[in-house]
């Protein structure tokens, strides 16, 4: 059906006529006309294509795509290309080489991506992990994540979030000192850092890593774009990590996001006081996400399976750890201070004495005990708190004895 001629259109038909035969100027016009997350236009544009979904706007009598009119006044594709130039920046567009292709898990993908910065995004989303909080973070939680960011890019993941203040600054921030990759995804456009203070961090990133937006150069970001921005963070990394954030945070948004599109969620634990971390715990408690303490555990999570599996944590092993019941019943019956006779150690163990000798033997050759005049007594000089791994000594992780 013919649409009415709509003011907000008629000026401009013939520009928008000659858009509609280039796919990238039309991607670019429908990232300026539609808002982050429409997933009518997206659905559009899946469809028939930027172009075709343009002709529809200028063409069809429909009542959902009113919306878009007043903003074809504004549009000037040729234009925003020569700004993200001037940035030393480029679009990437579906069908690119360097377009995430879990984008397209998404209800909403954008219609193509502003970038700055030498990082390709296919490489980036391959092995990547999203660090992301609070803003309003504790000390702790920044040390958290500027700790877990340093030790993901040691690895070779990427760190991407979104450049708030707190847990984001510090993932950045942990990255870059790390010499690894980071990624800012943006709720505005590629020149307009938010928070203003981390401009210096925009350009970091834009000169080390990158920074990607899905609305053009000159945008704002507003509070609904804040929310889709937390959207392509979890669509185009391999797991988000939550390191701090409160029951109502863009970070479980972002996590949550994570959980739909299939990928593993993360979540650092905190005091159990804090309301900084009650979202974290919340995600543990539900079984959205696992606890995870250091770097280590992060990569066995978001990695590949067996290279980057963690090792597992114990506590410090003992001489005293590999006693059998006997041999623990007889060490406990020794004193420390003076020998005492074999007959004694029997009453006090309950061992006849041949089994007591044997323990003894065992004992003594793990230096735990010593004789003392007639008696035995627990070793003068007490033998190592700790034994070697011997398992781990023959994998070439730890130094032998000398």
């Amino acid at each position: 059906m013919t649409a009415a001629v709509d003011p907000a259109v008629a000026g401009h038909r013939q520009q928008l006529r000659a858009l509609v035969a280039d796919e990238l100027l039309s991607r670019v016009a429908w990232s300026r006309l539609a808002e982050p997350g429409d997933w009518r236009a997206a659905a559009l544009i899946g469809e028939v294509g930027a172009g075709e979904a343009l002709r529809a706007l200028l063409d069809r009598d429909v009542e959902w795509m009113v919306r878009y009119r007043p903003r074809v006044a504004q549009l000037d594709p040729e234009r925003d290309l020569q700004g993200v130039a001037r940035l030393g920046g480029r679009v990437v567009c579906p069908g690119d080489e360097e377009w995430p292709q879990h984008l397209g898990l998404l209800r909403a993908p954008p219609p193509c991506l502003w970038v700055r910065g030498p990082a390709r995004l296919d490489e980036v989303a391959a092995r990547s992990v999203a660090v992301v909080g609070a803003r309003a973070a504790t000390a702790y939680g920044e040390h958290v994540a500027a700790d877990l960011a340093c030790g993901l890019v040691e690895r070779g993941f990427a760190v991407v979030s979104g450049m708030a203040f707190g847990i984001d600054a510090a993932a950045h921030r942990g990255a870059l000192a790390g010499g690894g990759v980071s990624v800012g995804v943006l709720a505005g456009g590629l020149d307009r850092a938010y928070p203003a203070a981390h401009d210096l961090l925009l350009r970091r990133l834009a000169q080390d890593g990158a920074v990607v937006s899905e609305v053009p150069p000159g945008s704002a970001p507003t509070k609904g774009r804040f929310l889709q921005r937390n959207r392509l963070i979890a669509a185009c990394t391999s797991g988000t990590v939550v390191v701090e954030a409160a029951l109502r945070s863009g970070s479980l948004n972002t996590a949550r996001t994570a959980e739909r599109l299939g990928r593993p969620v993360g979540a650092v634990p905190g005091p159990v006081t804090s309301a900084a971390s009650a979202g974290c715990h919340a995600l543990v408690r539900s079984g959205a996400a696992v606890v995870v303490t250091d770097a280590d555990e992060v990569a066995e999570l978001m990695g590949a399976m067996g290279s980057d599996a963690a090792e597992a944590k114990a506590g410090e092993r003992r001489v005293t750890d590999d006693l059998d019941a006997v041999a623990g019943r007889v060490l406990d019956a020794l004193p420390k201070r003076s020998g005492r006779p074999v007959d004694r150690l029997c009453a006090t163990a309950g061992l006849d004495p041949a089994s007591l000798q044997a323990a003894l033997g065992r004992l003594a050759l793990l230096g735990l005990a010593e004789r003392d005049g007639t008696g035995w007594r627990v070793a003068r000089v007490p033998a190592a708190r700790t034994v070697p791994d011997y398992r781990r000594q023959a994998a070439g992780v730890v130094a032998p004895d000398a």
